[in-house]
């Protein structure tokens, strides 16, 4: 089980992730934060990032805020 957190920028003009020196992320998503979409995307990056199944990403905290909480199950 891994823990990242992860600054997310909706509404982006393309889905990116990338990695900063002191551990955090930042993901860039082209859905807006609206019906839980913005996460959704978000997911999926993280999930095709670390080649995981979606199933294996979870929002641990900040499922409405910028700054998320997520954790892998690997």
């Amino acid at each position: 089980m891994k823990k990242i957190l992860v600054k997310v920028k909706p509404n982006a003009r393309e889905n990116s992730l990338r990695q900063f020196q002191d551990g955090t992320w930042i993901a860039e998503v082209k859905a807006p934060p609206k019906d839980g979409k913005a996460n959704r995307a978000v997911i999926e990056l993280i999930a095709k990032q670390f080649k995981v199944t979606k199933s294996r990403v979870s929002i641990k905290s900040g499922k409405s805020g910028r700054i998320k909480l997520i954790q892998l199950n690997i």
